[in-house]
């Protein structure tokens, strides 16, 4: 049967969605399941970024306290490292945003945002909440409170400025505000409309001892949270290990803590305690006849419980289940999750998938819908509502596989698939999404409803659709679907470099992927801020996930001296008219994440000259360094640790390190000797920022001088740049540098600075954030024998993709061969 599609977001505010592809669980996981059932508080913690949260506490209220525990990262960590990869910015922040969500389902605890844009270091909280605009991210906090409705709120940080980053303190400060604020019925009413107003109980500070600053006191209450939880077989430092070594873009990969483990609280508002988070709270008004009802029946359930044959209970659980519809302190969440126990002890299996993991707007969807009962609980029917069409499952015997395969039409007019909070523009510091959205870590976009009549009690399952297969090697592995637009749009290279006074020709290439069969007049726009030109106006003919690329020859004539533009590509037919491409991101540890992005290309005009002509690059821990300096005129070649030999190095006028390549590569301790033979020899060495994290300079082997690297940076991006030895050769040749090359700079100037440096050295420039002392190790310089060794923290891995002129002069005299 087809049918029309109709693509329908399910919103739940901050309600968990029973879903059937994860594995169902133990009977040890079921009971302890059953247990928290008998538990209604609930606990919000609240920090700045991914990593920040307490992971070892987080299991330990979720899993031994059994509350409803919850993480409130105001960020999503978009403006850091990465470790795994050259993704930044929003990317990152994709990648992060999984990261957590993995480490939440191995603690047991939930994830929000606010719609905080992660920008980079910030030294102070003000600096923090006026590029976040202070008023948006606090309603976004009192939102997520109002929807949680936590007993207890904690912070990670304080907001007296011990945290150290300028983020820290201000989730403590916006948790601080928003404890009282969304109790006031007067503040963010808009809200209302969705929410009530919610007051909890206490607002505690979660003390620390760590990076040298301890905040933990003998007369603070205590925890420890080293427990061992038999029914998980594991102690909260072994889950706070697996959770935080989510955590990968990062390098948290952290061993297990075993034994005791004390955690450090102080009230910073609200009723003060003595032995209890929740001392004083009444969540479940346990006093009351139908409350002492529901504890019975919950204690009668766990006492009877038959761990080799859970579905024994399915018949109280249903019961209990019925009864819960009448007591008004159920709440919604808390009905779900015992839905969900009644489905693990049923043994029931259930899922979607879909033919296709990327399904095209117009064209047919086909999915595949199974279910199994694998116990003697009774399923005496199931329905499948999928859009407005209900699909039957018949026959439903113990133990066999009951299928039914349904097509669907994908709705012309629907949207394709995207994350919900980069649907709208983003500004400077935050996300816009609609109020109903805000706080969620995703939005599943693809659902379908399982109807599963159990006992002759109908139970409704909402499952996301799926994309199912197996690798030879992994094994059988899920996949999000997507639904994407009909064609692709792609342009390569992304970064076009063009001189001053010249007159030449680069060329483009424009990749039309079409997702369906396309074949219709069609014309391509070349747009900038200013004018549209077309560039190309014929009849393409695309097969189905076929591409067809069109060049195009941009002439600098075009382009005014000194001047950047960013050109975007638009196709037009009588069909549709689109600009996106969709962007994958894949790695092992996480879902495959897409979403749709505009693909420009940056053309850069400017005065620029360079000395040399190859480069070999040893690859840090990820950055587009390579593409720019193919872009200024360089060969480039990978260089791993068979490729540096004196002989192979000598055809290299400079060789450059990635970012953390230190930090990453334990061979380059092996190859020292041959890379200060290279230098010694005539060679730029130029090697870019490190982290202090497991090396130093004797360590690392990275010169013949000693310097460590320090924790030092400049976070201000338009922070004046001061020469200390202007008329040193790297501010002027093959540039002059002038103050003008600092301007346009993005997020920082420069990270982990050199310190303690050699005398041999050369200190280049200085530079200070407000209120704090001139750094001057930002970039030094060591003529050693012919060549030239060069350490530098600036942060050409974010200007040069940036395409900052004034980082591509710098950058080019940096690399430069050294005149003698």
């Amino acid at each position: 049967m087809n049918i029309r599609f109709a693509f329908i977001i399910l919103v739940l505010c901050f309600t968990k969605i029973a879903t059937a592809q994860s594995s169902n669980q133990s009977s040890s996981s079921i009971m302890l399941q059953l247990k928290k059932l008998k538990i209604f508080g609930s606990v919000l913690y609240i920090a700045a970024h991914p990593d920040d949260e307490n992971t070892r506490l987080l299991g330990y209220l979720a899993n031994e306290k059994k509350y409803r525990t919850g993480y409130l990262s105001l960020t999503r960590g978009d403006g850091g490292q990465n470790l795994i990869g050259n993704e930044q910015g929003i990317d990152l922040g994709l990648i992060r945003t999984q990261e957590l969500l993995a480490a939440r389902r191995i603690d047991g605890a939930e994830q929000y945002f606010t719609r905080a844009y992660d920008f980079g270091f910030s030294k102070s909280p003000e600096e923090a909440l006026k590029i976040w605009d202070h008023d948006l991210v606090l309603a976004d906090v009192v939102w997520v409170i109002r929807n949680f409705k936590p007993d207890v709120i904690i912070a990670r940080f304080p907001t007296t400025g011990e945290g150290g980053h300028g983020h820290h303190t201000a989730s403590a400060i916006l948790a601080s505000e928003a404890f009282e604020l969304a109790a006031d019925s007067t503040k963010f009413a808009e809200q209302f409309k969705y929410v009530k107003p919610w007051q909890a109980k206490r607002l505690l500070w979660n003390t620390f001892n760590f990076n040298g600053n301890n905040t933990t006191k003998d007369n603070q209450f205590k925890i420890d949270c080293g427990a061992y939880n038999a029914l998980l077989g594991k102690s909260y430092g072994e889950i706070a290990a697996e959770s935080r070594s989510s955590h990968k873009s990062q390098g948290f990969g952290v061993p297990a803590q075993r034994g005791k483990n004390i955690e450090y609280f102080t009230t910073l508002k609200g009723e003060k305690f003595t032995n209890d988070f929740l001392e004083g709270i009444d969540s479940s008004n346990i006093l009351s006849p139908i409350t002492k009802e529901y504890f019975a029946m919950v204690d009668d359930i766990i006492k009877s419980f038959n761990y080799e044959n859970p579905a024994l209970s399915v018949k109280q659980l249903i019961t209990l289940y019925k009864a819960s519809l009448e007591m008004p302190f159920f709440s919604t969440q808390k009905r779900m999750d015992l839905q969900q126990i009644i489905k693990n002890c049923a043994g029931l299996f259930f899922e979607a998938i879909a033919t296709n993991q990327l399904n095209t707007i117009g064209d047919s969807m086909k999915v595949k819908f199974s279910l199994i009962n694998r116990s003697s609980a009774a399923i005496n029917s199931a329905q499948i509502q999928w859009n407005k069409e209900l699909y039957q499952l018949s026959d439903i015997l113990p133990n066999e596989l009951a299928n039914v395969t349904a097509t669907q039409i994908v709705n012309k007019y629907v949207e394709s698939t995207q994350p919900y909070y980069l649907i709208y523009p983003k500004n400077a510091g935050s996300f816009s999404a609609k109020q109903s959205e805000i706080g969620q870590p995703e939005i599943i976009g693809i659902n379908t409803t399982f109807k599963i009549n159990i006992y002759d009690t109908e139970f409704e399952f909402e499952t996301p659709i799926k994309y199912k297969f197996t690798d030879p090697v992994k094994g059988e592995l899920y996949q999000p679907v997507q639904l994407v637009n009909k064609t692709f749009i792609n342009v390569n290279p992304n970064l076009i470099l063009l001189h001053n006074n010249s007159n030449i020709e680069k060329k483009l290439t424009f990749a039309i992927q079409s997702n369906t069969d396309f074949d219709s007049k069609a014309k391509l726009f070349l747009n900038n801020s200013k004018s549209s030109k077309l560039i190309s106006d014929t009849t393409l003919k695309i097969g189905k996930s076929q591409t067809v690329e069109l060049p195009y020859t941009l002439n600098s004539k075009n382009f005014e001296n000194n001047s950047s533009e960013t050109l975007s590509v638009e196709l037009s037919s009588e069909f549709l008219s689109q600009t996106s491409s969709l962007k994958e991101i894949s790695y092992d540890h996480i879902p495959d994440i897409f979403y749709n992005y505009q693909d420009n290309v940056k053309v850069l005009k400017l005065d620029l000259k360079t000395n040399g002509t190859k480069a070999g690059y040893i690859e840090g821990a990820g950055d587009k360094i390579p593409e720019a300096l193919e872009q200024m005129g360089y060969i480039v070649t990978t260089l791993t640790e068979k490729d540096i030999t004196s002989e192979n190095l000598k055809k290299y006028d400079v060789i450059i390190t990635g970012v953390r390549a230190y930090n990453m590569h334990l061979w380059l301790n092996n190859v020292y000797p041959i890379l200060m033979d290279y230098v010694n020899n005539g060679g730029t060495y130029f090697i870019q920022y490190n982290t202090n994290n497991g090396i130093g300079p004797v360590k690392a082997k990275m010169s013949p001088y000693p310097f460590t690297i320090s924790r030092n940076r400049i976070t201000n991006e338009t922070a004046e740049v001061k020469f200390l030895m202007p008329n040193n050769p790297l501010l002027n040749y093959p540039n002059k540098i002038t103050s003008k090359d600092f301007e346009g700079w993005v997020q920082e100037r420069s990270i982990y600075h050199a310190e303690k440096i050699d005398s041999n050295f050369i200190k280049i420039l200085s530079m200070q954030d407000p209120n704090e002392p001139e750094q001057d190790g930002a970039l030094i310089s060591l003529d050693y024998g012919k060549g030239r060794l060069i350490y530098t923290g600036l942060v050409f891995f974010r200007e040069l993709p940036a395409a900052v002129p004034g980082a591509f002069r710098l950058f080019a005299n940096l690399i430069a061969k050294r005149k003698l």
